[in-house]
């Protein structure tokens, strides 16, 4: 079964400076991080700032962070992915 997105919600993890994002295997879930600097939400002031700026930007390149996240999965199983702005290109 191939890893799918089927829950939107996402959430900024301050101490990481990345959103945090559910994919799933079947029944697994697996947890994927995308770093703020991937999303071009870098050099914001203040952590609403930048929590709000990586949601934003998050939201407007979802279908292109699902397809990194889906190649990034089939490099091997984690217990965490993360992708960065290499990823992206």
């Amino acid at each position: 079964m191939p890893l799918e997105f089927p829950n939107p919600s996402r959430s900024f993890d301050e101490v990481r400076n990345a959103v945090r994002f559910i994919g799933h295997d079947g029944m697994f879930a697996v947890p994927f991080f995308i770093e703020a600097g991937a999303l071009g939400a870098t050099g914001r002031k203040g952590p609403e700032t930048a929590e709000a700026a990586c949601l934003a930007a998050f939201d407007a390149a979802r279908h292109s962070i699902h397809i990194s996240a889906r190649k990034l999965y089939s490099g091997g199983k984690r217990t965490t992915y993360t992708i960065t702005a290499a990823d992206m290109r």
